[in-house]
């Protein structure tokens, strides 16, 4: 996984390119979101004329992309009807996803079906991932059985979605998304993976990013029944005035968010989901820092509440 925080991944000699998503994200190197795109345009100019640039054609920003490349080869991915490689029917829940995938020939246009594909993992984003792949495997000459056979034997990514434990019905996760578009991604996967309700605990991780990504904070917890919001974890920066999870609380309240509250740390957790959760619940714990200490603990201390 190519690095973008600091620029880094522009000296990745790479031969064949993925473009997931285009997001404003570490300005504190980038200085402006023109800086990010421009960035993103050099990875894919920087892979050799006989390599290969695959771009989610899904998101905006990787779409908008396309059009400023030049003598590169491309292939898109998506649910997109305008994909090379296209998924559809997709069903997902808590067992993982299965869809159909159309593949198109980039020399006739020809299109093949790969029926009922199973992939391990819940979520239409890592269906999405998965057609990175499939394009890639493509473009290798690999064929349907080995793609088959290499997503249903596909385990999960740690703090990626990662079950922590499951006590009386109620299921503990632990995932490291700490953007507002993964807390969106993964929250939306919770939806999907439970009957129940979804009950997200936040680990704001760095003063600067709440602050420069605070409208888009306020508004990402939509698939969360209800929300805990955990102090900020600083990981080395300074605070900032009127920039801390009080912040927040106030902000998700203020764009209609109906069930917030802050809580002070990782001791206050187990009583405060043990008053909110009901079996078929689900909690998620979101964040870059600390939290995935909390995640894994939860499970023991909610069965010592509970006994």
């Amino acid at each position: 996984e190519a690095d973008e925080s600091d620029g880094s991944f522009l000296r990745l000699p790479a031969t064949i390119g993925i473009v997931t998503n285009i997001d404003p994200e570490h300005m504190e190197f980038w200085g402006s979101f023109d800086a990010v795109r421009e960035g993103f345009r050099d990875f894919i100019e920087r892979l050799p004329f006989y390599g290969l640039a695959v771009l989610c054609i899904d998101h905006p920003e990787v779409q908008a992309l396309i059009g400023r490349i030049g003598d590169r080869q491309i292939r898109t991915y998506g649910f997109s009807a305008q994909a090379d490689i296209r998924a559809t029917e997709p069903v997902s829940n808590a067992k993982g996803s299965t869809f159909d995938v159309l593949v198109r020939d980039p020399a006739t246009g020809e299109q093949r079906r790969f029926v009922d594909l199973h992939l391990a993992l819940p979520g239409y984003h890592n269906v999405q991932n998965a057609l990175a792949a499939i394009a890639i495997a493509d473009q290798l000459g690999f064929g349907e059985d080995v793609v088959r056979k290499a997503l249903t034997g596909l385990g999960g990514v740690k703090r990626r979605f990662t079950v922590t434990g499951e006590v009386d019905g109620i299921t503990i996760v632990d995932d490291y998304g700490h953007h507002p578009v993964e807390i969106r991604a993964v929250l939306k996967t919770a939806r999907q993976a439970t009957g129940g309700r979804v009950i997200a605990v936040v680990q704001p991780h760095r003063y600067s990013r709440l602050e420069e990504l605070f409208e888009a904070f306020c508004t990402c917890f939509a698939n969360a029944d209800s929300v805990l919001v955990a102090p900020v974890y600083a990981a080395g920066e300074t605070p900032r005035p009127g920039v801390d999870h009080a912040a927040l609380v106030a902000g998700l309240i203020g764009h209609g968010q109906r069930d917030v509250a802050a809580i002070d740390g990782p001791d206050e957790l187990p009583a405060r989901i043990a008053e909110l959760a009901q079996p078929g619940d689900l909690v998620v714990c979101l964040g870059a820092g600390s939290i995935t200490q909390w995640a894994n603990a939860l499970p023991e201390r909610l069965r010592e509440l509970r006994a």
